[in-house]
């Protein structure tokens, strides 16, 4: 007569965390495409799973699991906007933008958007905050969409309103 193996228990500790597992040489390029040893990651959900995992500490960018960390190079910033949608008009108004991960976010308090000046060539450059640490680059199109929405506000400046807050373009 064989013996039924007992049944598992959930795991209720992870073992320490080295504190550097080194470079896992996965790299995000500047238009967004994510690259392990330099070939691109052609399957979304694993993009998607590897940026649900993604810290930035400082100027690094690691992938921290319960059981693992490691670097990522990022060339710029994690994320691009690639699509503007506006609700309402006004101060009333609501502007979200979907990332090249499909992820939704709204402009608000916690999602500022501000513009850095670029190089000569390449002017101003608009990024909204996705999550803490992590940013995204609004591409060209849906930069010039939220130009479109521009309004001046009492002291003279230059924005967009959303979800109650304006922010600046200039």
């Amino acid at each position: 007569m064989t013996e039924k193996a007992p049944p598992l228990q959930p795991q209720t500790a992870f073992p320490a965390l080295d504190p550097i597992c080194g470079d896992f040489g996965i790299a995000i390029k500047r238009d967004g495409t994510w690259t392990y040893q330099g070939s691109p990651i052609g399957r979304l959900p694993l993009v998607k799973l590897f940026a649900s995992v993604l810290r930035r500490v400082g100027d690094e960018y690691w992938l921290v699991t319960p059981v693992e960390r490691g670097r990522i190079e990022v060339e710029d910033v994690p994320f691009i906007a690639v699509e503007l949608s506006a609700q309402g008009a006004g101060e009333a108004q609501v502007l979200s933008f979907r990332t090249n991960l499909d992820e939704i976010v709204t402009l608000d308090a916690d999602h500022p958007l501000w513009v850095r000046q670029g190089a000569d060539t390449e002017g101003p450059q608009p990024y909204i905050l996705v999550k803490p640490g992590l940013e995204a680059r609004l591409v060209r199109s849906v930069f010039y969409h939220l130009v479109d929405l521009a309004v001046i506000d009492a002291a003279g400046r230059t924005g967009v309103w959303s979800a109650g807050r304006f922010f600046p373009l200039d």
